[in-house]
C-alpha cells in the first residue's frame, strides 16, 4: 500500500508512523497508553484505510490523519482527539509559514533550517508565523537573498524577550547558516573542498602557523575533519556567535571570513595537543569536545592566537618596577611589548621612591610614582593590543607609600590634571593591620613613608615583609624619627579610597597578608600585587641589571648587557563553564578538568613569549589559572537562590571538588611529564597547603600523600578571571558575578538586541536576582568560601547603589578581610560603566 506525502511524493505505507503519532498525542495530554492498545488503534486505522476508499485510490497523509481522528473519537479518547486536532492545525500553520518564506528564499538550506527550528522549538512562543510577521515588516522588494537572510537574523533576534528567550538561539542558527554559507561561497572560489585544503591554504597565506602541518599528516587531518560536529553550532546564541565571528574566526586580509566555528575549535585543539606526540589525535579530540560543547572557554589570547603564526597565548603579565631609572624604563618597555602581543599588564610600583625623596643624595627632587604611572598610561594608549583596543595596565601601590593620596586621585575628577592617568587601573596593596585599625580605631593615625628612605635608614625593604613581621617593622619605622612621615587619619584614607571607588570603580584591593599567608611557593619569594583583573597571585621579583661588557665578536665590538630575570609573572587561563556542565556529575567534572589542565600545561610549552623573562618564569613555576564562568547560571539551574545558605553550602562542595580534581590532574601530569622546578620545599610538597585549608578527608589525605611523593606539574593552578567576552560566547553568566539584569536591551550599530539571562524560564526568572539588588554581604561570604579552594585569587566585583554609605562600603572591605578574600575587583555602581579586561577574559 502506498501513501502520498504533502510533497506529492509516493512512499510505502508504514503503520509505525501512525503508532508514533498516536503515542505523541497521548503523551501531550499526560495519558499513558500500553503497547497493546496502541497497536489496536493503529490496526483499526489501517483497516479503515483499506475499507473506506476504492481499491485504486492512493491515500494522502491528510486522509490518514482524518481516519486517526475518527478512530480516537470512536474509542472515547476525546482529550487526545482535541490535542491531535490542535497539533494538525499547528503543523498546517507551520507549513503555510514555510511556504510564505519560500517566496523570499530559494536556498533549500534556509528552508531546511526553518523546519528543524519548528521541530526543536515546539512552544507556541516560537511559532515561525511570529517571525514571518516581523520579517515581512523589514523586507523590501529590491533586496537579494543575502539581504533577506540578514533581515531574518535581525527579526528573530528582536523577538527575544523574557517570555520567549530562546529566540536568541533561533537567531544564532540563522547566523550560523549565514556564516557557513558565506565561507562556503568564498572557499569554493579558492578551490578549497576539505579541512586539509583549508589548513594548507591558510598556512600558505601566513594565517595559520606552519607548525600545524609540520605536526599533523594529511591522514591525521582527515581523521579530525570527520570528527567535526556541526550540530554543535546550535549551542550558540546570537550574541555569542556574533562576537565569535567578529573577533575570533580567521579572516583574510580583506576581512572575509575563511574559518567556521567548528574548524576554529579544532584548530585550537590541534595546536594545544601538539606536545602529546603519539597521543595528539586523542587529545585533540578531547580538547575539541570540551571547547565545541562550550564546557570550557580558553582565554581570549588563546582563542585568538592558537593555530596562528604569532601564538601569544597568555593573558596576564605582572612586573615588579625597580627603583632605578633603567629599571623603570625597562618595565615600561616590557609593558609595551606585552601590549603589542595582546596581553594585559600589572605593574607594582611599591619599590619606587616617593615624591620629594632624594636622588643620589640630593634631597627633595624625586618626582614620585605618579609621573612614572603617567608614562605607563601613555604607553597603554600608544601601543594597542593588535589594533583591536588600546593597551590595558593596572598599577599597584602599598597603602603605606608616601604617594598614596595622589595615587588615589589618578582617575578622579579632582587634583592636578597634569598627574592624571585615566587609562590605567589603580590597585592598592593593603595589610591586615590597616583593616584592623579601620574596624577598631578608625580615628587613629595612618603613616605613609618612602620605601627608598626606609631602606637607607633601616637597611631593609618594608614591602618585602608580610603579616605580623610587617606590622612589627612598620611600627619600628613609625618610631624612628630619622624617617619622614606623611600622616592622615585612617578615616581620611578610607574616605579617599571609597571616593575613588564610587567615582571610578577603582582602586582594586589586594590584601597582601592574606595572599602571602596562602602562597604555596613562599619558599621562593613574595607576592607584591595582582594583575589587571586581580585573579593572579604568584611570586614576583624585579629584573636586575648585573653588568654591561664590551666583547669582540667577528671582529666587531658588541655591547652585552647581563640581566638577572627575576620573577616576571605570566599566567595561562581557561574557565570551566559551570552552567554548561552537570556539576553534580563528578565523573563529567573530573573528565573536563583533566582535559583542560593538560591543555593549559601545554600552553606553557607552545607559547610565543613576548619577553624572554616571562618564558623563564613560566618554565620555573609552570603556572596556570583554571577558573570558572556561569556561576550564577549553575546556581539557578540547581534551583538555588544567591541569597541563601544553600548557596554557600553548594559552592563550598563544588569548588572543593574542582580544586581536588585540578590538583589530582596536575599530580598525574607530574608523574607523566615531570614536576615543576621549585616543587621541593613548597607548601604542596610539605603538606602545608592541605593543612592550611583543613583538607583532612580520606580522599584529600591520599592526594596529599601522592603529591608529596610524585609532585605537581604546576606551581599555581587555580585563578578565576572575569570572563567578560568568553562567557558571552558560551551563553552563560560572567565569572562568579550575579547577573546584572535578567533582561535588558543592548544597542549595537543602531540595532536593539534583547539580552536575557541564560536558561531563563518563568521559574528561573525569580531565582535570578539582579546584582545591584543583592545584599553584597552574600557576595563577600561566597567569595570567602570559594577562596579556600583557590590557590591564587578571583575577580570579585561589588555592586552598590546610591543607598550605600561610606560606612557600608567600608564594612564590605572589612568583611572581605575577615573572610580572607584575597582581592577585590571593581566597585560597580548603577551609574558607573566599567569595562572588564578582555585580554584576561577566560
Amino acid at each position: 500500500m502506498k501513501i502520498i506525502k504533502r510533497s506529492s511524493e509516493q512512499v510505502d505505507f508504514d503503520i509505525k508512523k501512525i503508532e508514533i503519532a498516536i503515542k505523541k498525542a497521548f503523551i501531550s495530554v499526560g495519558i499513558e497508553i500500553d503497547y497493546e492498545e496502541l497497536s489496536n488503534i493503529a490496526a483499526i486505522v489501517e483497516s479503515k484505510i483499506i475499507n473506506t476508499f476504492p481499491k485504486d485510490h492512493i491515500v494522502t497523509v491528510e486522509e490518514v490523519q482524518d481516519l486517526v481522528e475518527i478512530t480516537l473519537i470512536e474509542k472515547g479518547y476525546y482529550a487526545v482527539v482535541k490535542s491531535y486536532i490542535l497539533y494538525r492545525a499547528s503543523h498546517h500553520t507551520m507549513r503555510k509559514t514555510i511556504e510564505d518564506f519560500s517566496i523570499y528564499f530559494k536556498d533549500k538550506d534556509i528552508l531546511k533550517t526553518m523546519k528543524k527550528i519548528q521541530e526543536d522549538f515546539k512552544e507556541d512562543y516560537y511559532n515561525l508565523s511570529f517571525l514571518y510577521g516581523k520579517f515581512s515588516s523589514f523586507a523590501k522588494n529590491n533586496m537579494n537573498e543575502d539581504d533577506y537572510l540578514s533581515i531574518l537574523i535581525k527579526a528573530s533576534s528582536e523577538l527575544t524577550s523574557k517570555e520567549a528567550p530562546k529566540w536568541e538561539f533561533i537567531a544564532g542558527r540563522f547566523l550560523a547558516l549565514q556564516i557557513n554559507t558565506s565561507i562556503k561561497r568564498e572557499t569554493e572560489k579558492l578551490e578549497i573542498y576539505s579541512f586539509k585544503d583549508k589548513i594548507k591554504y591558510l598556512s600558505s597565506k601566513n594565517l595559520y602557523g606552519s607548525y600545524i602541518l609540520e605536526n599533523y599528516t594529511d591522514a591525521d587531518i582527515d581523521t579530525l575533519e570527520k570528527y567535526l560536529d556541526y550540530d554543535r553550532n546550535n549551542l550558540f546564541n546570537y550574541s555569542g556567535l556574533e562576537l565569535l565571528s567578529k573577533r575570533y574566526l580567521i579572516k583574510n586580509t580583506d576581512g572575509v571570513l575563511l574559518e567556521n566555528m567548528q574548524e576554529m575549535f579544532m584548530g585550537i585543539a590541534m595546536h594545544l595537543a601538539i606536545p602529546e606526540k603519539e597521543n595528539k589525535i586523542y587529545w585533540a579530540k578531547k580538547i575539541y569536545d570540551m571547547l565545541s560543547k562550550l564546557k570550557v572557554t580558553m582565554a581570549t589570547p588563546t582563542i585568538s592566537n592558537a593555530r596562528k603564526p604569532f601564538h601569544q597565548l597568555s593573558s596576564c603579565f605582572i612586573d615588579t618596577v625597580p627603583d632605578s631609572l633603567d629599571g623603570i624604563y625597562r618595565s615600561i618597555t616590557n609593558f609595551a611589548q606585552v601590549s603589542k602581543h595582546g596581553g594585559g599588564m600589572g605593574l607594582y610600583f611599591g619599590k619606587v621612591r616617593a615624591m620629594g625623596s632624594d636622588i643620589r643624595g640630593f634631597k627633595g627632587i624625586a618626582g614620585g610614582v605618579s609621573r612614572w604611572i603617567k608614562l605607563a598610561n601613555d604607553t597603554a594608549v600608544a601601543v594597542d593590543q593588535l589594533g583591536v583596543r588600546q593597551g590595558a595596565c593596572s598599577v599597584y601601590l602599598d597603602i603605606w607609600h608616601k604617594d598614596m593620596p595622589e595615587f588615589l586621585q589618578l582617575k578622579t575628577n579632582n587634583g592636578d590634571d597634569r598627574m592624571k592617568a585615566h587609562d590605567v587601573f589603580p590597585g592598592i596593596c593593603v595589610p591586615n593591620y590597616f583593616w584592623k585599625q579601620a574596624k577598631e580605631n578608625i580615628n587613629s593615625n595612618w603613616y605613609m613613608m618612602c620605601p627608598h628612605e626606609i631602606k637607607d635608614v633601616k637597611g631593609y625593604n618594608l614591602e618585602d615583609y608580610f603579616g605580623d613581621e610587617w606590622t612589627k617593622k612598620y611600627l619600628e619605622c613609625i618610631d624612628d624619627n630619622r624617617i619622614e612621615k606623611r600622616v592622615i587619619s585612617v578615616k581620611d584614607m578610607v574616605r579617599l579610597i571609597i571616593k575613588s571607588a564610587v567615582e571610578t570603580g577603582t582602586p582594586f584591593i589586594f590584601n597582601r597578608d592574606i595572599v602571602n599567608k596562602y602562597n604555596p611557593n613562599s619558599h621562593k619569594g613574595n607576592i607584591y600585587c595582582s594583575n589587571l583583573c586581580t585573579e593572579i597571585a604568584q611570586n614576583m621579583s624585579p629584573i636586575e641589571s648585573i653588568d654591561t661588557t664590551i666583547q669582540i665578536i667577528d671582529g666587531e665590538e658588541i655591547v652585552v648587557e647581563t640581566t638577572k630575570p627575576g620573577d616576571f609573572v605570566v599566567c595561562n587561563l581557561a574557565s570551566l563553564v559551570l552552567g554548561n556542565i552537570d556539576v553534580n556529575d563528578k565523573d563529567e567534572l573530573q573528565d573536563v578538568i583533566k582535559t583542560v589542565i593538560r591543555a593549559l600545561d601545554n600552553v606553557i610549552d607552545l607559547n610565543y613569549y613576548p619577553l624572554s623573562y616571562t618564558q623563564i618564569t613560566n618554565k620555573k613555576y609552570r603556572a596556570i589559572g583554571l577558573g570558572t564562568s556561569g556561576y550564577h547560571h549553575t546556581l539557578v539551574k540547581n534551583d538555588i537562590s544567591f541569597q541563601s545558605d544553600e548557596h554557600l553550602k553548594f559552592v563550598d562542595e563544588l569548588y572543593e571538588n574542582i580544586n581536588y580534581f585540578a590538583i589530582k590532574a596536575s599530580n598525574e601530569l607530574a608523574i607523566e611529564k615531570g614536576k615543576y622546578s621549585f616543587f621541593e620545599g613548597s607548601d604542596w610538597q610539605n603538606g602545608n597547603y592541605f593543612e592550611k585549608r583543613n583538607y583532612n578527608s580520606t580522599r584529600w589525605l591520599e592526594l596529599k600523600k601522592q603529591v608529596a611523593e610524585n609532585g605537581l606539574r604546576n606551581g599555581y593552578i587555580m585563578a578565576i578571571a572575569p570572563t567578560g567576552s568568553t562567557s558571552i560566547i558560551a551563553g552563560t553568566t560572567a565569572a562568579v558575578d550575579p547577573v546584572m539584569k535578567r533582561y535588558y536591551l543592548e544597542e549595537k550599530k543602531g540595532q536593539i538586541v534583547p539580552r536575557v539571562a541564560p536558561s531563563l524560564t518563568p521559574k528561573t526568572f525569580w531565582l535570578y536576582e539582579n546584582a545591584h539588588e543583592i545584599n553584597q554581604n552574600w557576595v563577600i561570604k561566597s567569595a570567602g568560601i570559594r577562596q579556600r579552594h583557590i590557590d591564587q585569587s578571583q575577580s570579585v566585583n561589588l555592586y552598590i547603589t546610591t543607598d550605600y554609605s561610606m560606612s557600608m562600603i567600608l564594612n564590605l572591605y572589612i568583611k572581605a578581610y575577615e573572610e580572607e578574600v584575597k582581592t577585590l575587583y571593581y566597585v560597580r555602581s548603577k551609574s558607573l560603566e566599567v569595562e572588564d579586561c578582555d585580554s584576561c577574559s577566560a
